[in-house]
């Protein structure tokens, strides 16, 4: 960074900065009041730019258990839907850059299983955006990958492919088998090769092993700690396409900044410039009313998390566990927030806490575009 572009980074931070006088920070204040209502337990923020990290904090506990241990940052939290973007999403375009598939391929020709059944149309890339027409169904606990791939197979489309939105975690369970067919590898494994690994993700796994470092998460069943929140995950045995990744706020962060320098941290390349170009291209539904990218959300009925401040071209993802990212290369900035989520009665609340940190962390930390078009005429 140069001297004029860290004068403009100090310009804008001071611009940003209201005064508190003796209370307590803004984004300090939102999570503690989050937590003093119950909606949350605990949970981590993490700011960040391309280059590095701008805030970071932990708060609360890990569970609403009186014995539960204090937050900390090297927490490991199940990311719940996270892991379509953090895991197969990735790795899908990953494969599509190394040529061993392609966004256009029927999805008939990953499963042969749909032949003849009206699913002819259907393509790897409407998987990517929920654009299939398939609705989540129940699993058989006898073999229920199986169960999956026979369930969409038979199951009556609803409404026209590529233009009929509907959020469905079965489009990502597929997903990964496909990733499994088209490799040999699970799903685990080809991501912890292509990306955990090289991009230094030490912390990001599915079933991970210290479950004492875990934050836990509510279920039917009840409290569960260092196991997959979502059935369907545990039913497919804690490695699903569509959720069971557990990571810490500090390695999202390595992922964001990745994504940010676009596909590539530490001189270590796990994506083509292209790739990620085309990962967070706009892809239009409902009519132009739904903007998602590839698995990435843009703006949907699920963009909460990108409060007001970021741009139109920023994208994110949320996780029903409490967890959401956002990215905006516009402003160089990507928020993280990561909690045990403890109310499931009040969405809008939880959505507006999405919001309202995004908010703040684009008023207090990202760099205004005009002013980043100065920095980058001075960089010439």
């Amino acid at each position: 960074m140069t001297l004029f572009r860290s004068f403009i980074c100090a310009l804008a931070l001071g611009l940003a900065f209201p005064c508190f006088g003796n209370e307590p920070a803004p984004i300090d204040a939102l999570v503690t009041e989050a937590i003093s209502r119950n909606l949350i337990a605990g949970g981590v923020v993490l700011i960040g730019s391309r280059e590095k990290i701008l805030f970071q904090a932990s708060y609360g506990r890990v569970s609403s258990l009186p014995e539960a241990r204090a937050m900390t940052p090297d927490t490991l939290f199940d990311i719940a839907s996270l892991t379509k973007v953090v895991a197969t999403t990735p790795a899908i375009l990953k494969l599509a850059e190394e040529g061993r598939l392609s966004l256009l391929d029927p999805v008939v020709k990953w499963f042969p299983e749909f032949a003849g059944r009206g699913k002819d149309a259907i393509l790897v890339l409407n998987l990517l955006t929920h654009t299939t027409g398939l609705d989540d169904i129940p699993l058989s606990s006898l073999n229920p990958m199986q169960s999956a791939i026979e369930g969409a197979a038979a199951q009556k489309l609803k409404g026209e492919i590529g233009s009929r939105f509907r959020y469905a975690d079965l489009n990502f369970i597929l997903l990964a088998e496909l990733t499994r067919r088209a490799t040999g590898a699970g799903l685990d494994l080809y991501a912890r090769a292509s990306f955990y690994r090289p991009l230094g993700m030490s912390d990001t796994f599915f079933k991970p092993q210290d479950r004492e470092r875990c934050s836990a998460t509510i279920c039917e069943a009840g409290i569960l700690q260092g196991e997959a929140q979502d059935q369907l995950s545990r039913q497919l045995g804690g490695v699903a396409g569509h959720a069971g990744l557990f990571s810490t706020a500090g390695d999202l962060a390595r992922f964001c900044r990745m994504m940010l320098a676009g596909g590539a941290l530490d001189g270590k390349r796990v994506l083509a410039q292209r790739t990620v170009d085309q990962m967070t291209a706009p892809y239009f539904s409902r009519g132009g009313e739904v903007v998602r990218g590839l698995g990435w959300d843009i703006s949907s009925p699920y963009s909460s998390p990108r409060g007001l401040g970021f741009s139109k071209v920023s994208f994110g993802h949320t996780g029903y566990s409490g967890s959401s990212i956002w990215i905006d290369p516009v402003s160089d900035i990507f928020v993280i927030l990561l909690t045990a989520r403890l109310d499931y009665k009040k969405p809008h609340d939880f959505s507006r806490l999405r919001a309202e940190l995004s908010t703040l962390a684009s008023q207090l930390f990202a760099v205004p575009p005009e002013l980043g078009e100065m920095a980058d005429f001075n960089d010439e």
